[in-house]
C-alpha cells in the first residue's frame, strides 16, 4: 500500500514541529476542507448529541465549538501540536463540553478500550498520507481508532465502542482509502458521501446529485465507473459504524504493523 501523493508537497505533514511552527505563525482559526454547517447533516444523521466524540487532529478548527453550539455536550480533543492544544485550551477554557489533550494519534493508549461512541476525523488521515513511512503510520491511526494492538499474544480491543462511528471527511477519493479502511480486522460497515468544494457552482444546465444521499459503491467499494461526480474534486465523508464482530485472527497476521513487528 501506497503514500497518498496526489495532493502532497514536500511538508511532512505528519511531524509535530512542523505544525508547531505552523500554528505559530498562522494563530487564527482554520477548518480544512468544510465548515461544520455543511457537514451538520451528516454529523447530526450519525452521532447523537449525548454521545461521548473524539476529535483527532482537531488543530485550531471551529468545528468543535460549533458541534457544542449545536448541542453536542462531550468533545475530547487531541492533536500533535502542543501549540495548537494550548491556544484551544485557553480560548476553550470556559466550555466545559470542550478538553483538549496533546496527543499523537498513532499511539492513543492514554484512553481505555470503547472510551468514546464517535471518532471525527478531517483531515488528519490525510496528512499522515502524506508524511514520512504513510503506510504504517495510516495502520497506527486506524488500529487505534478500531484500537488493534498487538504484543507477545495477539489481542483485539475497541476504542471505538461497537456501534460507534468513525467519521473521515478527506480529499480521498475511494481508489485511495477503501483499501486503508476496508481491511477486515476494523469490522467496519462503510456509507459513502461526497460533498462539494466550499463556493463550488454547477454549471448551468448540468444534472445533479444529492449530496446528502449516499454514493453508491462496488464491491470492491470503488465509485461505479459511470458515476460521475458535480464536482471532480468533491471532498469525501466516509461513515464507517464499528460492527460487533469477532475477528478472525488468521486475519490479523497480513496487517502491516503486525508483519512489520516479525
Amino acid at each position: 500500500m501506497y503514500s497518498d501523493v496526489s495532493s502532497c508537497n514536500t511538508y511532512n505533514y505528519g511531524d509535530a514541529l512542523y505544525w508547531d511552527a505552523r500554528y505559530v505563525q498562522e494563530a487564527e482559526s482554520f477548518d480544512w476542507y468544510q465548515r461544520y454547517a455543511s457537514l451538520r447533516p451528516f454529523v447530526r444523521r450519525y452521532i447523537p448529541t449525548s454521545s461521548r466524540v473524539l476529535m483527532v487532529g482537531c488543530g485550531n478548527a471551529l468545528m468543535s465549538e460549533d458541534m457544542v453550539d449545536d448541542g453536542y455536550e462531550n468533545i475530547m480533543n487531541v492533536d500533535i501540536s502542543s501549540v495548537a492544544i494550548d491556544l484551544m485550551r485557553r480560548k476553550y477554557e470556559h466550555m466545559p463540553q470542550l478538553n483538549y489533550m496533546e496527543m499523537d494519534v498513532r499511539d492513543m493508549s492514554f484512553f481505555p478500550d470503547e472510551s468514546f461512541d464517535a471518532v471525527i476525523d478531517k483531515g488528519t488521515l490525510d496528512s499522515l498520507m502524506c508524511g514520512s513511512d504513510a503506510p504504517i503510520s495510516a495502520a497506527r491511526m486506524l488500529g487505534e481508532v478500531s484500537r488493534l494492538y498487538y504484543a507477545q499474544v495477539l489481542f483485539l480491543m475497541v476504542l471505538l465502542k461497537p456501534g460507534g462511528i468513525y467519521m473521515l471527511i478527506t480529499y480521498g477519493d475511494p481508489k485511495v482509502r477503501m483499501p486503508h479502511l476496508t481491511r477486515s480486522i476494523y469490522s467496519w460497515k462503510i456509507v459513502l458521501y461526497a460533498i462539494p468544494r466550499p463556493g463550488f457552482k454547477k454549471p448551468a444546465g448540468s444534472s445533479s446529485n444529492s449530496h446528502l444521499e449516499p454514493v453508491p459503491i462496488t464491491e470492491t467499494g470503488l465509485l461505479p465507473a459511470d458515476f460521475v461526480l458535480d464536482d471532480p474534486d468533491s471532498h469525501f465523508i466516509y461513515v464507517c459504524k464499528k460492527m460487533d464482530e469477532t475477528t478472525d485472527l488468521s486475519n490479523i497476521s497480513s496487517h502491516p504493523l503486525i508483519a512489520d513487528a516479525s
